[in-house]
């Protein structure tokens, strides 16, 4: 490990994570018009924020700071892909990382990764569907769009929250970081599809005050010590490609993983490629 990663890892280290985050969420939930008008107007002149494809592009009618960063777009300003067997792109953001998991291991960065058993929070039995399956992980920053949604129809059978730390997920800290998706407090939904197992790993990260889905609402906060697991034997949701299925309180970082030999990742899709949610990223394998 270099210098500059470790200073980075032992700096993000000693941060109290959870204390920081609730923090900044008070201050990102604060209907203080002026207060939640500056700060908009701010990360909007910093990250270049096109509030051309929001919804609502009055800043006084957002409630809080954190009703601006979870923006609606407007309709069509992400046309979903209507390809036969299309995987389309959950979020919009840069890939971090697209590939075949190798021997249950997830690659992270330049001499680091992580096991999908760790990822999935220890089960052994849920994370041998996706030994040597696929995957890619997806960084959504401050400018992004920060709704989530479907890559392909799905029925959820199983939502699980880990506890853990609340690292950056820049490009610095995984750099430097080793495990680092396994190590942050995240919520895995997993789907079964016509492709087989599908799982979905919204990953936390420093200043995300909470994550959220559509068939559960918020399930973090509380951010508690043991694992919180939901399965979804009757009544499940159904949700269709495209669909909204989850939402960041600010941003992060989405993991998709696949089964061996169900499909198959774009030629391009590789590290800092830019998507947009709804456009093809992935078939079916025929």
């Amino acid at each position: 490990m270099t210098l500059k990663n470790t200073l980075v890892e032992l700096s993000q280290t000693l941060l109290p994570h959870h204390a920081l985050s609730q923090f900044v969420s008070k201050f990102t939930h604060s209907e203080n018009v002026m207060w939640k008008n500056f700060l908009t107007r701010q990360i909007i002149q910093r990250y270049g924020v096109n509030m051309a494809e929001a919804a609502i592009s009055d800043l006084n009618v957002f409630k809080s700071f954190n009703a601006f960063f979870t923006r609606e777009l407007k309709a069509g300003t992400r046309p979903l892909t209507t390809e036969k067997g299309a995987i389309a792109s959950p979020a919009d953001g840069v890939v971090s990382q697209a590939g075949k998991i190798t021997h249950g291991d997830i690659f992270q960065a330049k001499g680091k990764s992580f096991t999908v058993t760790d990822l999935l929070g220890g089960d052994t039995a849920r994370s041998e569907k996706f030994d040597n399956g696929e995957f890619t992980t997806i960084y959504l920053s401050p400018k992004d769009y920060h709704r989530l949604h479907m890559p392909i129809s799905g029925t959820l059978r199983e939502m699980i929250h880990i506890p853990g730390r609340l690292f950056s997920v820049n490009g610095a800290t995984t750099e430097a970081v080793n495990g680092l998706f396994a190590k942050n407090e995240r919520v895995v939904a997993i789907f079964d599809t016509e492709m087989g197992q599908m799982a979905l790993v919204l990953v936390g990260a420093i200043f995300v005050s909470s994550i959220e889905t559509v068939w559960h609402g918020v399930v973090t906060p509380p951010s508690i010590k043991t694992v919180r697991d939901w399965r979804y034997e009757t009544e499940a949701p159904t949700l269709k490609i495209g669909d909204e299925m989850g939402r960041f309180n600010m941003g992060s970082t989405i993991i998709v993983l696949f089964e061996k030999d169900k499909m198959n990742w774009n030629s391009d899709l590789v590290a800092s490629k830019s998507v947009q949610v709804g456009e093809k990223i992935g078939s079916q394998n025929s």
